[in-house]
């Protein structure tokens, strides 16, 4: 099974999660990340769930549509958004105070 790391506000976390897991999912029904992870639509709308992917990007499958809308040039610096994600392998994960500009 998967180990997410996730890192906020100079905190480490870190997690086994099920294969084929939306960590957004399992924030809104109270599973780890939660209450760590921000995030708010879980629709690939509003960004609030961006995250720089730290490792495991090679494990991640690649941006759709709504985050290449949502992200745009973001994703070259290793920015995605959570709740797009279906994780299938190890994965480290940073979730900064805003997404940059």
């Amino acid at each position: 099974m998967p180990i997410i790391t996730f890192h906020k506000g100079g905190q480490v976390y870190s997690d086994e999660v099920k294969e084929n897991t939306n960590l957004v999912v399992r924030a809104g029904i109270k599973q780890f990340p939660y209450p760590h992870l921000r995030y708010e639509c879980g629709m690939g709308k509003c960004s609030k769930c961006a995250c720089r992917v730290l490792a495991g990007a090679e494990h991640l499958p690649p941006p759709n549509w709504k985050e290449k809308k949502q992200l745009g040039d973001r994703l070259d610096a290793g920015w995605r958004l959570a709740c797009q994600l279906w994780v299938q392998q190890d994965v480290e994960l940073a979730q900064d105070d805003a997404l940059p500009a």
